[in-house]
């Protein structure tokens, strides 16, 4: 067997003022994560406290996320070693799946940008500067 991974507590993000509850963010980035094939089925996720110390946010919050998920069949417990990437997530979602978990974002940001009466040009320009900088 591998050795076990574990993955840093800096590893997942939040957005404090933003509509989304933070417990439903981390959720989404850990699926996003896994759907992509970042994180491997067996990698160990930091405790709960790390996590919520790393982010400033109530340990309930992490808790909720995890257990949740782990419902969901993409972590898995394990007594002794803590909440790992579930065996089951072990392929990486195709490209279209993965496009279709972006597909209420999108919305949003489709139905803001029509609110705002943007043509899609400059929008899809904005989106495809924004996604080359988070790439460097």
């Amino acid at each position: 067997m591998s050795e076990l991974r574990q993955l840093p507590a800096d590893l997942l993000h939040v957005n404090t003022g933003g509509h989304e509850p933070i417990y439903r963010q981390l959720m989404m980035q850990l699926q996003r994560m896994v759907a992509a094939g970042q994180v491997s089925p067996g990698d160990a996720l930091p405790s709960v406290r790390e996590v919520a110390l790393a982010l400033g946010v109530n340990p309930m919050t992490v808790s909720k996320a995890y257990s949740l998920l782990e419902a969901q069949g993409v972590l898995e417990r394990r007594r002794g070693m803590g909440m790992l990437v579930a065996a089951q997530s072990s392929a990486a979602s195709s490209q279209l799946e993965r496009l279709d978990m972006l597909r209420p974002g999108l919305e949003r940001i489709a139905q803001e940008a029509q609110q705002l009466e943007l043509s899609p040009a400059p929008v899809i320009a904005l989106l495809r500067n924004l996604m080359k900088g988070s790439q460097g």
